[in-house]
């Protein structure tokens, strides 16, 4: 709506996720994060009923995964968060084998959990990592990205986007081995929105902001060019330089 701040990340690294916060695993155990946070963890926090870019980021995550250094479950690991509080462990159990499905080569069950859980807990972990989502009717509205945190829950990285490029994802797993806080360089955001249908109008809104930034670069290196020219022939009244 109208008037709210954009969503994003604000970024809270060096901050530590709750480990006490309650969740239901897709198998129906109940846990806390404290449970499972004992090696570097990468937290993907989207939900599972979504029709949107959110499988865009779980697809984009699980092909990173098959080139990923070290033993998954026992190296690192990768845990799955719904920001829907409406949602089962029915909806965690259909993404997570999405997911796996999509790795396409042997990969532990137990190395991707899929949790869901309740407001009030699901708040508790997207405030302690500062990430905004918004709910849009049936859906939400929600940065994509992955946070990296230690064994201990300390968070270490941010990766923006649905992208995650082998090397990298292995790079942070070492530093939340160590405990290494490494501010984030590409801070490209993408955003998992819902739009109406009908009228189209997110898709068009893209489409004229991207024209308009063009027409802004366009215009702006043809004047840049045609001022540096200008100066270039611009007679100077010494001795008839060119």
């Amino acid at each position: 709506g109208s008037g709210q701040a954009p969503i994003g990340f604000d970024e809270k690294l060096g901050g530590s996720i709750p480990l006490n916060a309650s969740f239901t695993a897709e198998d129906g155990r109940k846990l806390v994060l404290g449970d499972l946070v004992t090696r570097p963890t990468i937290f993907v926090i989207a939900y599972y009923r979504c029709k949107s870019e959110c499988n865009s980021l779980m697809v984009g995550m699980a092909h990173a995964l098959r080139d990923l250094s070290g033993e998954p479950g026992k190296d690192w690991q990768v845990i799955s968060v719904s920001v829907n509080p409406d949602e089962i462990p029915k909806d965690a159990q259909d993404k997570q084998a999405m997911a796996l499905a999509s790795i396409e080569k042997p990969f532990p069950r137990d190395a991707w959990p899929f949790l869901t859980g309740d407001k009030a807990n699901i708040d508790l972990l997207v405030d302690a990592v500062g990430m905004d989502y918004r709910k849009n009717g049936e859906d939400y509205d929600h940065p994509l990205g992955a946070i990296v945190v230690s064994p201990k829950g300390v968070i270490v990285r941010y990766m923006y986007g649905v992208d995650f490029l082998p090397v990298d994802l292995s790079m942070s797993v070492m530093e939340a081995s160590a405990g290494l806080v490494r501010p984030t360089v590409a801070k490209m955001l993408r955003f998992c929105m819902s739009y109406d249908p009908n009228s189209r109008r997110f898709g068009f809104n893209v489409l004229r902001i991207s024209g308009i930034v063009i027409t802004i670069v366009v215009g702006g290196f043809v004047l840049y060019l045609t001022l540096s020219g200008g100066r270039k022939r611009r007679p100077e009244g010494k001795g008839g330089e060119r």
